[in-house]
């Protein structure tokens, strides 16, 4: 695969963490059309947050498509195709968190999953890419106000 996790992840603007850092680890994914690390230690000013542990797990993993799916024939006398079937991309982070005081950690997961128009990957690679460039940098200016909104409840 392309996709290549990093050692070290620079973390997004949030609300009281400063230049957050996150050190990974390769891990054991969990199937073999993924890769996953695992958050070993923290950088920045990150105040009440902790790196990986089978209690608090803190993991990123990409998955790919097991069998890529591909376009189906055109219609002979329409010439459309009826259905266009979808490769999914997806990216699961969890981080385990404390619902309450006192309480044993429940991981809190994080699922962002690309539908690959099949076909599309050699028609239009540049509108690919101009959607996955939008998204992250949506994610990325978004960050600290995602994070408040998050613990507020105010959008």
């Amino acid at each position: 695969m392309a996709i290549s996790l990093p050692a070290a992840i620079t973390g997004g603007a949030q609300t009281g963490l400063t230049l957050p850092v996150y050190n990974t680890t390769a891990d054991i994914a969990p199937d073999t059309n993924a890769k996953q690390v695992a958050v070993t230690s923290l950088g920045g000013t990150q105040t009440g947050v902790d790196a990986t542990s089978v209690a608090r797990p803190f993991t990123l993993t990409y998955f790919r498509p097991k069998v890529f799916k591909v376009l189906g024939k055109a219609n002979p006398t329409t010439g459309v195709i009826s259905s266009v079937p979808l490769n999914h991309h997806k990216i699961v982070v969890r981080k385990g968190v404390t619902p309450l005081a006192g309480q044993p950690s429940v991981v809190f997961p994080i699922t962002i999953d690309l539908g690959i128009p099949a076909g599309s990957d050699t028609a239009d690679p540049a509108n690919l890419r101009a959607a996955i460039s939008a998204a992250i940098g949506l994610l990325n200016s978004i960050s600290a106000g995602l994070g408040d909104t998050v613990v507020s409840g105010v959008a």
